[in-house]
């Protein structure tokens, strides 16, 4: 008897700690799975075919001006304007003939860049507004002054331009939320064109920068694994929170076939623009989008 009690504990010993090994194994696992899916400092997600896909950002954004474009309305082409020169001026709508390869853009892979342009609560909050990242460019509009002009355009605040967004966005990505910025792109865009486009301006005479808008990404279902190229940026307004994607994938558009029905619709609009991004594209293997 005496015997028994000195074996039985001995076995429940053994059973425990093989117990809290296979439970530390998958700790360990687990914690493996977790660190592959995070974002290296020069990544964000995307979409694509209604998959997750991881981008790898190479070299700096451009933003192509030509000779003959005058991007700052000062009456003087680019050619003749060296202090055009010294600033990237991003404009939406705005596109070259050419991409930053000489190659002509009607064979640049497009890169479908969702601008939140709803606001969830309908936000009268000026004070809500992103300030500009590091201060801005001189005139930029920041903060306040940011939101106030766009309630008087919109009439409430876009989830586009808030320091904290009600809806999840890919940029700025979840391991630097700085507003305003993304890794390897511009920090700044000048929406005059774009105004006068949607008909809340007249025709552009100056610049209307404005920090870069919290967003998503979306590519062609051909281009979800693509080598190292550079891509268009094609701002697409999504005007209903319904569409707008989970962070997951689990709801939204995830495609750009979706993104076509949405524009069919009414419920997106798509422009062209001459800022280009420098990346590659892989599914990735962290998450799989709905449909």
């Amino acid at each position: 008897m005496h015997q028994l009690q000195l074996q039985r504990p001995q076995f429940v010993s053994r059973s425990v700690i093989k117990l809290f090994l296979v439970l530390c194994c998958t700790c360990f696992t687990l914690l493996a799975i977790n660190a592959t899916a995070q974002l290296a400092a020069n990544q964000t997600n995307g979409f694509g075919n209604n998959r997750l896909v991881t981008f790898t950002y190479l070299q700096n954004f451009d933003c192509v001006d030509q000779p003959l474009l005058d991007l700052d309305f000062n009456g003087v082409p680019a050619q003749s304007d060296p202090n055009e020169m010294q600033n990237p001026i991003c404009q939406p709508v705005t596109e070259p003939t050419e991409d930053p390869t000489g190659g002509n853009i009607k064979h640049t892979a497009h890169l479908y860049v969702f601008v939140p342009m709803f606001s969830v609560d309908n936000d009268q909050n000026p004070n809500d507004a992103m300030a500009c990242p590091d201060g801005g460019r001189p005139g930029e509009l920041c903060g306040s002054a940011l939101g106030t002009a766009l309630i008087n355009l919109f009439g409430f605040v876009p989830e586009a331009w808030k320091t904290h967004p009600l809806v999840a966005t890919q940029c700025p990505d979840p391991n630097h939320p700085v507003p305003g910025t993304c890794t390897m792109h511009a920090s700044s865009v000048d929406l005059s064109v774009t105004l006068h486009a949607l008909g809340k301006t007249g025709p552009p005479t100056m610049n209307v920068f404005l920090p870069t808008p919290n967003h998503d990404h979306v590519v062609d279902n051909s281009r979800v694994n693509t080598v190292p190229i550079w891509w268009e940026v094609r701002p697409v307004l999504i005007l209903n929170a319904s569409d707008w994607p989970a962070a997951d994938g689990s709801s939204g558009i995830t495609s750009s076939h979706a993104m076509d029905d949405a524009e069919a619709a009414g419920r997106a609009i798509e422009v062209g623009s001459n800022f280009f991004l420098f990346f590659q594209s892989r599914r990735s293997m962290a998450g799989m989008a709905h449909k």
